[in-house]
């Protein structure tokens, strides 16, 4: 038998049915592979008690003997350190909760235990999630699994790194600025952004835990991490269950690239990137041109991405200030008032979203619902967008305590470190769900992923493109030494 910890969740499933692995053998796989390469990558920061996942993996070994199993029954998964898990490690990242334990389940976290997983331990995070490489000083940094002296992305780079390695049978990820695209895009695995309010956010930090609402957060979305496209499949339909709204999953459009009606988009002027990510994208549309799909190379938005970014990074920054103790936004509000009316940088945006006025709000919104309308239209001449999952592969570590002054290295060019915000843009402020797909490999050993883009609620049509591309690129590859 090949590795079962690297093969798909459906893999495993099957082979927990049919017996030829055991709930308790593929538990003791996953822990010990955690032992071998946690120590090295950082990737699981918290564990539960051996002798309660053993436990529950004989409980499941029974229920299969009963044919009763749960979709997930027996499958050992982490989940990431944003959401609450009843009596296990529920940090956020953060070092003034670094000994919270959760008191009850996540909403998503729920319903995968109800499905018989076995969450076995907590992954890293940055602090409250608020950055594109995943370190805190709690418990300090995740490596990346292809390059030790890289990130694996963030905030969900513990989650891709889990995934990636075959600790975890799929993960739970979170998503506001790339949080699940850009991880999976570094690291090499697959990834699902849902669409807004189709899965459950509550029982996630940020918010702090003392200041969460019932009602689902402007703009951040729940959603899978795994290592194939058909597990993303699978697991939305059951995460779906968290908001009731599984009956919402349309069925995709188009399941064949015949047809396929692909918008391919890329922005050197306002959004660019490294020649091996827009190189990336460009053969994955050649390839399913080759097979028939009709591919628009100069598709019209309904909106200048410039617009899209500006309303949505504003929008961003105001969630991200209203968890920041009042001292760090007062500074902000401050430094807001050096710079001119129309400064657009990152840095301005920023200061200017710490006091969002409400007539600022309004203006965002009020473009907001400008975009969705447009991108109604949109998708009924399109089926689906190809675009980079951020600006570059996964990059070196750079701890640099003022993220404004850290730069992206396009390749003989810079970007600012901000513009990780640029790519996951158009989805999160349309509520889009989008899809990530290892699609190659580069000469540096480096993977690299395509960001599919599908209509809202067009869930599985985006899910559906990943899969193609699955079947026409590398699709999941374990990483050196596994």
């Amino acid at each position: 038998m090949s590795d079962p910890l690297l093969a798909s969740t459906r893999a495993q499933l099957a082979l927990l049915k049919r017996g030829a692995i055991g709930a308790s053998e593929l538990l003791g796989r996953a822990l010990e592979r955690l032992d071998a390469v946690n120590p090295s990558l950082n990737a699981v920061v918290g564990l539960a008690p051996r002798e309660a996942l053993f436990a529950a993996a004989r409980q499941a070994e029974q229920v299969y003997l009963r044919d009763t199993a749960r979709p997930l029954e027996g499958l050992p998964i982490t989940i990431k350190d944003a959401f609450d898990v009843a009596g296990m490690l529920s940090s956020g990242g953060v070092p003034a909760y670094r000994e919270r334990i959760g008191t009850e389940d996540a909403k998503a976290v729920a319903v995968l235990r109800e499905a018989g997983a076995i969450i076995l331990g907590k992954s890293n995070v940055p602090v409250f999630s608020g950055d594109y490489q995943t370190y805190n000083p709690a418990f300090g940094t995740t490596n990346n699994p292809h390059d030790l002296s890289r990130s694996p992305g963030g905030s969900s780079g513990g989650a891709a790194v889990a995934v990636a390695t075959g600790i975890a049978s799929f993960e739970l990820g979170s998503d506001l600025g790339g949080s699940i695209r850009w991880p999976c895009h570094a690291t090499g695995v697959f990834g699902h952004k849902a669409s807004w309010g189709l899965v459950s956010t509550y029982g996630q930090i940020p918010p702090p835990p003392e200041r969460r609402i019932p009602r689902e957060s402007e703009l951040t979305v729940s959603g899978p991490i795994a290592r194939s496209a058909g597990d993303l499949d699978m697991l939305m339909a059951i995460l779906a269950g968290s908001t009731g709204k599984a009956d919402l999953l349309a069925p995709p459009r188009k399941t064949d690239p015949a047809g396929l009606r692909v918008a391919v988009l890329l922005d050197e002027r306002f959004a660019p990137v490294s020649d091996a990510v827009r190189d990336t994208v460009l053969a994955a549309a050649e390839a399913l041109r080759a097979d028939g799909a009709e591919v628009d190379f100069s598709p019209r938005l309904p909106m200048a991405m410039q617009d899209i970014f500006e309303a949505y990074a504003l929008l961003n920054h105001a969630m991200t200030a209203a968890g920041l103790p009042e001292r760090v936004r007062d500074r902000l509000v401050e430094k807001a008032a050096s710079f001119a009316p129309e400064d657009s940088s990152h840095e301005a945006l920023q200061a200017r979203a710490a006091k969002l006025t409400p007539e600022m709000f309004r203006a965002v919104q009020d473009r907001r619902a400008r975009l969705r309308d447009g991108m109604r239209a949109f998708f009924a001449r399109h089926d689906v967008i190809l675009c980079p999952p951020a600006p570059v592969q996964a990059i070196l570590h750079d701890h640099t305590p003022d993220m404004h002054r850290r730069l992206l290295d396009l390749g003989g060019r810079s970007a600012p470190y901000f513009d990780f915000l640029r790519w996951s843009s158009l989805a999160t402020f349309a509520n889009l769900p989008a899809s990530l797909a290892p699609f190659r490999f580069t000469d540096d050993g480096l993977p690299a992923g395509i960001q599919i883009i599908a209509a809202e609620r067009a869930d599985r049509q985006a899910i559906t493109v990943a899969a193609m591309l699955e079947a026409r690129g590398v699709g999941f590859r374990a990483p050196p030494g596994l």
